[in-house]
């Protein structure tokens, strides 16, 4: 074969497959074209991490790596039930950054010490009410599990988060942030050890029906 031939067909070949990666939507593991891969949203950078995180100039948030975004300061009406055996608080630390930007208090384009403008719309937008939402702020251990009736033991149950890579361990050790539920319990902002990238959601709720549910539940 004729080597400038053969390079026009390398070079082809290259072109196709970086289109197809550049194409394709975000696999477990990554965060590049997930859901909270801002760069494609419209908020005036092309930069992934930035809206969260940054190498210099950090703000001072206590246990959170180079923390970027303006913190909210809402106060939450949080899930009551007359059924419910645990004390709902308001969200713990890990769910007040999501919150920095789903509660709508926040613009998402608030990072690096700027006031931004444009603020998250639609269904992702949970408001300050989150008495409709799946509670959080919430000590799930055994003695919780005991006194429901209806839910695991979270030091003994096993689950797997994630596809690729996967990990597999007690539901204290995959889900729960220091023995409480946040976001985080379900979600991973990552998209590391997510089932479906649709939501960020570590287990799928269609393989098996309520698969995520179950996780915890018992009926």
């Amino acid at each position: 074969m004729d080597t400038g031939i053969g390079r026009n067909i390398l070079a082809g070949l290259a072109v196709s497959v970086m289109s197809l990666l550049a194409a394709s939507t975000a696999s477990a593991g990554t965060i590049v074209g997930s859901e909270h891969d801002l760069s494609t949203k419209g908020y005036g950078t092309t930069q992934i991490c930035i809206f969260c995180h940054t190498p210099h100039n950090a703000l001072n948030t206590a246990g959170v790596p180079l923390w970027n975004h303006a913190s909210s300061t809402a106060t939450y009406t949080v899930y009551s039930s007359p059924t419910m055996n645990a004390t709902v608080g308001q969200p713990g630390a890990s769910s007040k950054l999501c919150l920095s930007c789903h509660d709508g208090t926040v613009a998402v384009d608030s990072y690096g010490g700027r006031t931004g403008t444009i603020t998250i719309t639609g269904g992702a937008n949970f408001g300050t009410a989150l008495s409709n939402d799946h509670p959080i702020g919430i000590t799930y251990n055994a003695a919780l599990a005991t006194a429901d009736g209806a839910l695991a033991n979270p030091d003994t149950k096993i689950v797997t988060i994630g596809t690729s890579p996967s990990k597999t361990g007690s539901i204290s050790s995959t889900m729960l942030i220091g023995g409480v539920l946040e976001c985080a319990s379900c979600h991973d902002v990552h998209n590391t050890f997510t089932q479906t990238t649709a939501g960020l959601v570590k287990i799928s709720q269609t393989a098996p029906a309520s698969g995520l549910c179950l996780a915890c539940h018992t009926k």
